[in-house]
């Protein structure tokens, strides 16, 4: 074998053994990825069950219901909105000091074949200037907020986002 087919066959090599560890970097984090979702995207298509994503949008007012559990932990339940769409969330545990109705939120978690979302983690908002880039892109999707018109409306003024019936995803 001639040195020139020697170089070409190593640098074929390398590329092969490049392109190989980069597909199985990619599969390995396939799995690992987190997606955020706005309710309005779930109503349109439901992620795939036991798939854990972040949920985003506002604290429906008057959506907030603490109970405690068998086991004496706490079972909270809220309902978060984008203005067209709901989505019923169930957390089991202590809720951040500065989650409030009306505000922003960003969950982690799965949902469950009834359209209950159920996070496993909840942020809440730093401010009341504070809010997620997610959660903000969301609004101006669904025309709630139009950041030319200034900074998105502070908090006590979403209570208008009040939706009769949170919408659920159907089983199947």
């Amino acid at each position: 074998m001639t040195r020139k087919r020697r170089r070409l066959w190593l640098l074929l090599l390398c590329g092969l053994g490049l392109g190989s560890a980069t597909a199985l970097a990619l599969t390995a984090f396939q799995d690992n990825l987190v997606f955020f979702r706005s309710p309005s995207d779930i109503a349109r298509a439901a992620p795939p069950p036991g798939r854990a994503f972040r949920l985003g949008g506002l604290v429906e007012a008057g959506s907030l219901e603490r109970r405690t559990s068998p086991d004496g932990r706490p079972d909270i339940r809220f309902t978060i909105t984008d203005g067209p769409s709901a989505v019923t969330v169930a957390y089991a545990g202590v809720l951040p000091d500065l989650f409030r109705e009306g505000q922003g939120v960003v969950t982690l978690g799965t949902l469950g074949p009834d359209g209950i979302f159920r996070a496993s983690e909840v942020l809440a908002r730093h401010d009341e200037t504070y809010m997620p880039p997610e959660v903000a892109d969301a609004l101006k999707k669904t025309g709630h907020w139009n950041p030319t018109e200034g900074p998105p409306p502070p908090a006590n003024t979403w209570n208008t986002l009040n939706t009769s019936k949170p919408t659920h995803i159907p089983n199947g």
